[in-house]
């Protein structure tokens, strides 16, 4: 794209680009794929890559793609024929891009995600590794989540969260969120003298708005909402987002003045952090004196047994944990280096005493810092 001029130089120019696409934007409104939307986002994201850019594709539709052919009518309620559809809507789902993309002489690789590939080191890694080997390789990943075993992330924000993580983990300079709306508006969209947001630099942007009135579709789980949850995601760790409506691909990505973008807020964060942050919940929590929070809070210390002083909860080595302080309320999130029945005969002592009671393994933090992101922090 050198030399072109664009409304959007910043946009027009992203060399490694994340593009997500909702199910509404996929399927039809009886379920099942719609071959000629299908075509509409491949045919954009081929036309990016033969122009030397990068392109991750995050796709829900597996849910909705799965409904026809099990003669459901609506999007099921319930968690376990959720993830029968997905079961098979999954494959129909990868099939139908695979053919798609090959029409261009494209490969494509199938990506499914859990919380737990990022929030544990070792799954974050592979799922690192595997993405950016991809991009190598000149494959385009399609990205999902793993809904047919997952549980209450089945429910995680029609993908948008994900999508904007994803985004940080493969270091994209922009993600693109497409729907059924094209753009953000400052009311409900369906009714007159609402107005499109073509800019949005701050989140005080959006003040006295309200983001929840622009509805959703039947077949999709996530509303305007999450999305921008995602863009705040995206943008405060340094990744320009542009939502916009799945017909408006191509000229998002040539960087025309379609949608609404989000500006980047912010340089790069550690991914696992985000994840830590945005897509999980403690699994337990920790109760710090006063002398703890501030070290966490105000220094940037990891936390040590002899700040906490009680441990609620059932969970193990490598799980998320909220930090809470005297009144209860969580300060932090963390990824906790013990099992809870472990801590408590832990407590009020130091790494030194314990390493020289119990051994020198117990000379370690309970949430080392690099594993420690703190909550409630004021937006920009």
């Amino acid at each position: 794209m050198t030399g072109q001029v664009t409304a959007r130089g910043a946009v027009g120019a992203a060399q490694r680009v994340v593009v997500k696409v909702g199910s509404s934007s996929l399927t039809t409104t009886q379920g099942g794929i719609d071959d000629a939307r299908v075509a509409t986002v491949v045919d954009a994201l081929a036309k990016a890559r033969a122009s030397g850019r990068e392109v991750v594709l995050v796709s829900s539709g597996a849910i909705a793609a799965g409904l026809a052919p099990l003669g459901l009518a609506t999007r099921p309620r319930d968690l376990a024929r959720q993830q029968a559809a997905a079961s098979v809507g999954q494959g129909l789902l990868m099939a139908t891009y695979t053919s798609a993309f090959a029409g261009h002489g494209l490969r494509v690789g199938q990506v499914l995600l859990t919380v737990d590939d990022v929030t544990r080191r070792a799954h974050y890694r592979n799922a690192y590794r595997t993405l950016h080997q991809l991009l190598k390789l000149g494959v385009v990943p399609v990205v999902n989540e793993n809904d047919t075993v997952a549980t209450h992330e089945i429910r995680f924000g029609d993908n948008d969260r994900l999508a904007a993580l994803v985004a940080q983990l493969v270091h994209a300079d922009l993600l693109v969120l497409l729907s059924d709306v094209d753009g953000l508006y400052d009311g409900n969209p369906h009714k007159p003298g609402a107005t499109r947001l073509t800019d949005v630099h701050s989140l005080s942007d959006l003040d006295g708005i309200d983001v929840g009135s622009a509805g959703r579709s039947g077949l999709g789980s996530g509303g305007m909402v999450t999305k921008v949850e995602a863009a705040s995601i995206a943008t405060g760790s340094g990744v320009d987002v542009v939502l916009a409506s799945a017909p408006e691909v191509s000229a998002v990505l040539a960087g025309d003045a379609a949608g609404t973008w989000f500006h980047r807020r912010a340089g790069r964060r550690a991914t696992r952090l985000l994840w830590l942050e945005h897509a999980t919940d403690g699994r337990g929590s920790l109760t710090l004196d006063a002398g703890a929070v501030r070290a966490l809070v105000e220094r940037g210390a990891s936390l040590l047994p002899a700040g906490i002083t009680a441990v609620t909860g059932t969970f193990t080595a490598g799980d998320p944990v909220d930090l809470l302080d005297e009144s209860g309320r969580a300060i932090a999130r963390g990824v906790v280096n013990y099992d809870a029945a472990e801590l408590p005969a832990l407590l009020g002592h130091s790494t030194k005493e314990l390493a020289r009671d119990l051994g020198p393994e117990y000379e370690r933090e309970v949430v080392h810092r690099d594993d420690l992101v703190l909550l409630g922090r004021p937006r920009r």
